[in-house]
């Protein structure tokens, strides 16, 4: 080997090629500590927002992380002289396919992005989205998991969620619960309502404002049908409502209230004819 031709390559060859690394690991170093400090400034600043969700903080600031890298891994390939044209081409072609084949992702991260902007609910919550009634335990990128009254896990797609109606009971200070009362015939519905109404605000948890509402609703054969709701937050909901149910059964026990019952001539209406009768 001819150690001139050595030589020359070196001092024209090595030193081009040795200026462009030593330039690439100084771009490459000075980038990702400028990418780290973006990636976290964007953490912090979501974080801060109470309105943000920390899953999607973390999530954003990762996206932007890894668009960064890659664009600095084009600006050293561009350093040594690499034409990046085609190759940016190549990622955008590759970027609609991905986008294409992912639609339905991409619009359950879409619906995310906005739940979590719009905070429709938040983590603890109780409510009925997607077709499912349950508390939220987790706001996911793609999905929210939801846990319902039988403790069952439930996974719904945003996209789903915010496509749909929304019901938060947990968005108010109260929330009403939803009960009747049957009386039998002959016993005053008003005094009943008064028994009912008085019985019903000891009970611990229900609220005093508004006031529990204990009104004459309906009329059936049996009696009259009175209406029982009280309010109560939505922690207590069930509390309130079996201790409602109890009261009900108690102060009519204490009054002496007959069991309402079918009025005979509709029960032998309503029962079929015997062999003896036919």
């Amino acid at each position: 080997m001819d150690l001139e031709t050595v030589r020359t390559f070196i001092m024209t060859r090595g030193i081009d090629f040795g200026s462009k690394a030593v330039a690439a690991i100084v771009l490459w170093i000075v980038g990702r500590w400028v990418i780290n400090l973006i990636a976290g400034l964007l953490r912090k600043m979501l974080s801060r927002n109470q309105r943000v969700d920390p899953t999607l903080a973390h999530y954003l600031s990762s996206i932007l992380s890894g668009v960064l890298n890659l664009l600095l891994v084009l600006a050293i390939l561009q350093v040594f002289g690499v034409q990046t044209t085609s190759f940016a081409a190549l990622l955008a072609g590759l970027g609609l396919a991905i986008g294409t084949a992912w639609g339905g992702l991409l619009a359950h991260f879409a619906a995310g992005v906005f739940m979590q902007v719009l905070r429709p609910f938040k983590v603890g919550d109780f409510v009925t989205a997607g077709g499912v009634t349950g508390t939220v335990k987790e706001l996911g990128i793609f999905g929210t998991t939801i846990i319902s009254p039988d403790n069952v896990v439930n996974i719904v797609g945003n996209n789903k969620i915010f496509s749909d109606t929304i019901s938060n009971f947990s968005a108010t200070p109260v929330r009403r619960v939803e009960l009747t009362a049957k009386i039998a015939n002959g016993v005053d519905p008003v005094e009943a309502a008064n028994r009912l109404r008085a019985a019903i605000a000891k009970i611990p948890n229900v609220a005093h404002d508004p006031a529990p509402d204990v009104e004459l609703l309906s009329f059936t054969p049996e009696g009259p049908l009175l209406c029982v709701r009280p309010y109560t937050n939505n922690d207590h909901y069930w509390q309130v409502y079996f201790d409602t149910n109890r009261a009900i059964v108690e102060t009519f026990r204490n009054a002496g209230y007959p069991t309402p019952e079918t009025p005979s001539i509709i029960r032998r209406v309503a029962e079929p004819a015997t062999a003896t009768q036919i």
